[in-house]
């Protein structure tokens, strides 16, 4: 049984993609949309090797060339979303219960937290806002 070159062409698509899912490595799914585009030559315009070699070569570099900076650029521009007791740095909060440097309670994102202020010598009191700076354990540190 003779398989027709395109066929070689597909066959290697499919593998090099069954590798870009395991490694997920994505260069491996521009090197199989090089031989889809090889596969095509081939098959719909009969090239002949050298023909499929170049046009596999030409699309999987230009794919690398292009597409990868750009996903790169996306990846490194992406924000960071802050969640948990990260997302609470920052956030100001009303003093429930004075605080100072032993303790106290605040309402912070509608819940009620211990509290302690950054500075033992500074106290708040009741009604006042403050900003959380930091989060230790279930104790929020506030100036």
């Amino acid at each position: 049984m003779d398989i027709d070159a395109w066929l070689w062409w597909l066959i290697g698509a499919a593998v090099l993609g069954i590798a870009l899912v395991i490694t997920a490595m994505p260069e491996l799914g521009m090197l199989a949309v090089g031989a889809v585009a090889a596969a095509v030559v081939s098959g719909i315009f009969g090239g002949g090797a050298v023909v499929q070699v170049v046009v596999f070569t030409v699309v999987s570099t230009a794919l690398i060339a292009v597409v990868r900076p750009i996903a790169n650029r996306q990846r490194v521009q992406r924000p960071h979303l802050a969640s948990g007791v990260d997302a609470l740095k920052g956030r100001q909060a009303v003093v429930l219960e004075r605080v100072d440097g032993s303790g106290g309670r605040i309402k912070l994102a509608g819940e009620i937290w211990s509290a302690r202020s950054l500075d033992a010598a500074r106290s708040y009191e009741v009604g006042q806002e403050v900003d959380v700076v930091e989060i230790e354990g279930a104790t929020a540190i506030v100036m």
